[in-house]
């Protein structure tokens, strides 16, 4: 039994020891550092929309708002389109974009679409590299001639993809005003 002159202080030493104990539990047991994004699965829909259209009417309105934009485009079906655009928007700095277009029926007719799109943004830097080599020449001694260069190349420093809303809403607008070009092109024929 412990006196009386000790009870608040093992109290004190009771508490503080709960409280160690408390904060060990609080800290983080994963690694330390920057972690990935976690992907968070909902039903907002960033990346497809529904479209009046056949899937190929679609992929061929997606080409079509892709090439008024500036994108050459590598890849070219019914179902898919992807076109690529590249920008330099600084003298040692370049960017790529790829967009990538899928377009599935969503309805038993196939008079009703789904594309799905995808940009991914890849950024490069230039890099310099300094080469030099020496050239020895036996028949007069031991002299070296010092020969240097330089080369330059550019290197791939990230690459994301576009998460915006208003990136994907502005593309999907194009999308629609094309297919209404051409539901208004086919009604003249």
């Amino acid at each position: 039994m412990l006196s009386r002159s000790f009870r608040p202080l093992a109290m004190a030493l009771a508490g503080a020891a709960a409280l160690l104990l408390a904060g060990c539990a609080a800290l983080p047991t994963g690694p330390q550092g920057p972690q990935a994004p976690q992907e968070k699965f909902g039903s907002l829909a960033t990346y497809s929309r529904l479209f009046d259209a056949t899937p190929a009417q679609t992929c061929e309105a997606s080409r079509r708002a892709l090439l008024s934009q500036g994108y050459i485009i590598n890849t070219s079906s019914a179902e898919l389109v992807e076109g690529k655009k590249n920008f330099q928007p600084g003298t040692e700095t370049h960017m790529q974009m790829v967009i990538r277009v899928v377009c599935v029926p969503e309805s038993p007719t196939g008079k009703i679409s789904l594309g799905f799109v995808t940009a991914i943004q890849d950024s490069f830097a230039l890099r310099k590299t300094n080469n030099s080599a020496s050239l020895g020449v036996g028949a007069i001694g031991s002299v070296s001639l010092p020969f240097s260069s330089s080369s330059e190349s550019l290197v791939r420093v990230g690459s994301e993809t576009i998460t915006t809303d208003t990136f994907y809403e502005s593309f999907f607008d194009l999308v629609r005003r094309y297919l209404v070009i051409d539901e208004a092109a086919q009604a003249n024929e």
